[in-house]
């Protein structure tokens, strides 16, 4: 092997084991981009969010597309990736609120170049169909920010407790979460960089593009991952299906921890009276020697939708008492 080649295979090693950095915190006057990055939001969030954030001190920043509605998507593809372009490109703005979930945000992952989200480090806040951007974020090399978006800021759901953990990370200061026993919950300690989101978003929308999926089978195989996934109005066996292709993809048994939050708005299926039963019965069967817990706070329910931190290690110690997830630099 020549001297040149072996170098550059050293260099190529390197880079795939980098973890995510954090973006910059936020200052008192920073500006916070409110952008709507897949569905068409209500305007009364927006504004009641501004309000929010400016109590924070902070200096909201609303994009020129924000209440479009094409075929239900806050704007076009192109519009949307516009947006979010010029909210990266300006120096003033620290972070990016997006306005709500819903649909779309994978359409403009092919419109932005992983580059510039890796040139331009910016927090990026929100949660369900979000979970695309987060991902495209810690492939670039950022860590980002699963959240609450305007919804919660604008006092829908508000769990002050929820909103200051939020407020304070923005600030610098990493959160560490204790929650109840599970009796489904297996015991143990992890420590990684914690990855997830909404389960369908990341196992259907762009799951084996290997440019953007942050759980990709290389970028995991050279990190060690903690999972957490959540999801909304989908039915047992779909769930069960998630499951298992996140089994035949080599995830569950690559991870070191997992987070399972709550799964609403479906029906008991298949003799399982809920999610929680068919996903222990299904984990248990794996032969998972990991710590699982259950229940975490990440879910559609914006009272128990913890703010989590992709792309950052943390340690998660799942013991007989309770679970206790904590962010570390």
């Amino acid at each position: 092997m020549s001297t040149m080649l072996a170098a550059a295979l050293a260099v190529s090693a390197t880079v795939a084991q980098q973890m995510p950095v954090a973006p910059e915190f936020l200052k008192p006057g920073d500006k916070v981009a409110v952008l709507s990055l897949a569905s068409t939001p209500k305007k009364a969030y927006i504004d009641a969010a501004q309000a929010t954030l400016q109590r924070w001190g902070y200096r909201p920043v609303v994009g020129e597309h924000v209440l479009d509605n094409c075929h239900g998507y806050a704007g076009t593809p192109q519009q949307r990736a516009d947006d979010l372009l010029k909210a990266l490109r300006d120096p003033e703005v620290k972070a990016i609120l997006s306005t709500r979930g819903g649909y779309g945000s994978s359409m403009m992952l092919g419109l932005i170049d992983p580059d510039t989200l890796a040139k331009y480090p910016k927090w990026i806040i929100g949660y369900s169909d979000i979970t695309s951007l987060h991902s495209a974020q810690v492939r670039a090399g950022n860590m980002s920010i699963h959240a609450n978006m305007c919804g919660n800021l604008a006092d829908k759901d508000a769990v002050p407790e929820i909103q200051d953990y939020l407020r304070d990370l923005l600030r610098g200061q990493l959160p560490s979460y204790t929650v109840p026993a599970h009796p489904y919950n297996q015991l143990g300690h992890a420590q990684g960089i914690v990855l997830g989101g909404n389960m369908a978003v990341f196992s259907v929308n762009f799951s084996g593009s290997a440019q953007w999926d942050f759980l990709d089978r290389d970028y995991i195989a050279e990190r060690d991952i903690i999972l957490f996934f959540e999801d909304v109005g989908e039915s047992i066996p779909r769930v069960a299906s998630m499951l298992t292709q996140l089994r035949l993809k080599g995830v569950l048994h690559r991870v070191k921890g997992i987070m399972i939050g709550r799964f609403t708005d479906y029906k008991p299926q298949n003799d399982y009276e809920n999610m929680n039963d068919m996903l222990h019965d299904q984990l248990s069967s794996f032969g998972l020697d990991i710590p699982i817990c259950y229940d975490f706070p990440a879910s559609h329910d914006e009272s128990w939708n913890y703010p989590i931190i992709e792309g950052c290690p943390a340690t998660l110690d799942v013991t007989e008492t309770g679970v206790t997830l904590r962010f570390i630099r």
